[in-house]
């Protein structure tokens, strides 16, 4: 792409990176998180989904000042951190974290509603043939909510390339260390004689996405079909 200058390179090279480690390390978690809200009573459980819905509608630049706040040398986690000498803010580390806080409800509801839709029958049927809680859920619940796991996966990952407000508080914009897409974007709009540069990044930008979505609707096909 001989219109893309190296950094820019490096930018979207940045962005499939935080993307991918976000979505894959968050996948997990997502579906222990769906599973606890299908199939347990916990207490409060409309203020536990309130808390991982919130950032669905908090500002990014909200989010991504907690996050400071939070890991901050002088925050929560920070100042527990620092006795290790590992730092969070102005690092990719950070930037992975706030991608994976801002994307995750999209992950967890995806995974919800496909447990939600797979038939309880199934499940008391495994149990009733001497299936523990594990084995039922690896064999059943989990297989049938394959689709709903992908999709929660693509949409994260979709939401991750273009994450801005919270990355630009928590992680900075360092080329080649932090700068994604969207800061690399924002840098060139910034400055004079910019908007070209600016202009073929979201060119990039809307064919990654127009990609991954292109992906997602041929798995999901695959998966319907088999």
């Amino acid at each position: 792409m001989s219109f893309l200058q190296p950094s820019d390179m490096q930018a979207i090279i940045l962005s499939f990176k935080v993307a991918c480690t976000a979505t894959i390390l968050s996948t997990p978690l997502g579906i222990g998180v769906a599973y606890v809200l299908v199939h347990t009573r916990i207490p409060g459980k409309a203020f536990w989904e309130g808390i991982i819905n919130l950032p669905l509608v908090l500002p990014p630049v909200v989010i991504g000042y907690l996050l400071l706040v939070l890991f901050g040398r002088h925050g929560w986690i920070g100042s527990f951190l620092v006795r290790f000498d590992i730092q969070i803010i102005f690092t990719l580390t950070g930037a992975i974290i706030a991608s994976s806080v801002v994307g995750f409800p999209l992950l967890v509801r995806s995974i919800r509603l496909g447990m939600e839709s797979v038939d309880a029958s199934y499940r008391k049927a495994a149990r009733t043939l001497g299936a523990g809680p594990w084995d039922a859920f690896f064999t059943i619940t989990l297989p049938l909510s394959g689709r709903a796991v992908f999709t929660g996966m693509t949409l994260m990952f979709a939401r991750s390339l273009g994450e801005f407000g919270a990355t630009i508080i928590l992680a900075g914009n360092i080329p080649g260390v932090t700068q994604t897409i969207p800061l690399a974007i924002y840098e060139y709009t910034s400055s004079p004689r910019g908007d070209k540069m600016a202009l073929s990044l979201c060119m990039v930008s809307i064919l990654l996405s127009f990609i991954v979505l292109l992906v997602s609707g041929a798995a999901t096909k695959t998966l319907n079909k088999g």
